[in-house]
């Protein structure tokens, strides 16, 4: 039992991995596609193609949210399978509703709100939890809005009396790269994630040994090929809101808030902290689109971000407590297994009843 258990959240956290990158693809290419360097598709693919490469660079982060968030030592295959699915009910909430919201958190969130129901608030690691999760994912926002209106406004001089047209081909072009690294630095950062609490897994089942960190190989090719799948369907509601609804973004806008993500995600990435790619991405479009002034920014919908930011954790907590204690019945973890199948076919049906409504408003 002990065997299939460990195969069903394998499977779970493979499809939060997909869900992830589905759900994050608008991390790289939003403003790649909102300015028209790439279409959508061809941005899409060159994401998924990346994110699985990037997957391979760095082990650090898997290790944080392995060993750094909750004590691996009262760690069970249901706590690990409750955890996931409060992540990914959170993750298709919010992507249903078009937020741009963190599945780094979510996860995180999942795997403290069960193993609280399980074992108690003394499971908590809380100060890896604050140095490595909370500190750096508060900060990272801000620093992308910073980092990237300042290389907008160097950006402004270099290019303030050359013609719009040859400046906007020039970026579009230098997008593919920006997008492109973005897109690699989320794949050495969010892939990760699935890595760790897959191998947290087989540590819980005695498949690996508490002593050390190891991530088997194919644990590294299964997260990244889930999540460039996921990453190929595409987020089309969040792309929306980070290319349109916050700042409207030309090429130039678009080169610096990608650039500045970059950047942050690379360094957090070689520290080990899973911070947030859409918070990040989501700060730093906001930075260059403040670099024509305050009022290029829809606060508002920035607003509605920050509001999904503080509730993610607690949610997908309390879900993931929730589900805890369902694994606790009789075939409890089976009845998990069943209810997140149920709640990622609700989450796509509803999606696409909502399609279908739309097309038959417009026509």
């Amino acid at each position: 039992m002990n065997d299939v258990t460990l195969v069903a959240v394998i499977v779970v956290a493979l499809f939060f991995d997909f869900t992830n990158g589905f759900h994050d693809t608008a991390n790289s290419i939003a403003t790649t596609v909102s300015t028209r360097a790439l279409s959508p598709r061809l941005a899409v693919a060159m994401a998924a193609v990346l994110n699985f490469v990037g997957a391979f660079v760095s082990l650090k982060v898997a290790a944080t949210v392995a060993k750094g968030i909750v004590d691996p030592a009262v760690i069970t295959l249901n706590i690990v399978l409750a955890g996931l699915v409060g992540a990914i009910t959170w993750n298709l909430i919010t992507w249903y509703l078009g937020l741009p919201s963190s599945s780094s958190h979510a996860l995180i969130g999942g795997i403290i709100g069960s193993g609280v129901a399980a074992a108690g608030w003394h499971v908590v690691q809380w100060h890896g939890l604050r140095i490595k999760v909370l500190e750096p994912s508060l900060a990272a926002p801000f620093l992308g809005l910073g980092l990237a209106f300042l290389i907008m406004f160097g950006l402004t001089w270099v290019i303030r009396r050359r013609p719009p047209a040859k400046v906007n081909r020039a970026f579009r072009r230098l997008q593919l790269v920006s997008g492109g690294f973005v897109a690699f630095t989320h794949g050495t950062n969010d892939a990760q994630k699935t890595m760790g609490i897959i191998t947290l897994a087989l540590v819980a089942s005695g498949h690996l040994s508490k002593d050390g960190f190891h991530v088997p190989t194919w644990v590294i090719i299964a997260a990244a090929l889930a999540m460039a799948a996921g990453t190929y369907v595409g987020g089309w509601r969040i792309i929306k809101t980070l290319g349109q609804r916050i700042a409207k973004i030309d090429p130039p806008q678009g080169f610096s808030a990608q650039t500045a993500c970059a950047a942050i995600l690379w360094t957090t990435a070689h520290y080990g902290y899973p911070v947030s790619t859409t918070h990040t991405i989501s700060g730093s479009v906001m930075g260059a689109g403040a670099s024509r002034g305050l009022s290029a920014v829809k606060w508002g919908v920035a607003g509605n971000i920050l509001a999904a930011w503080l509730m993610t954790i607690p949610c997908a907590g309390l879900v993931g407590a929730l589900m805890e204690v369902i694994t606790r019945l009789p075939n409890g973890n089976v009845i998990v297994f069943v209810l997140v199948g149920l709640i990622a076919a609700a989450a796509f049906a509803a999606r696409r009843w909502e399609v279908r409504r739309l097309a038959v408003a417009t026509n």
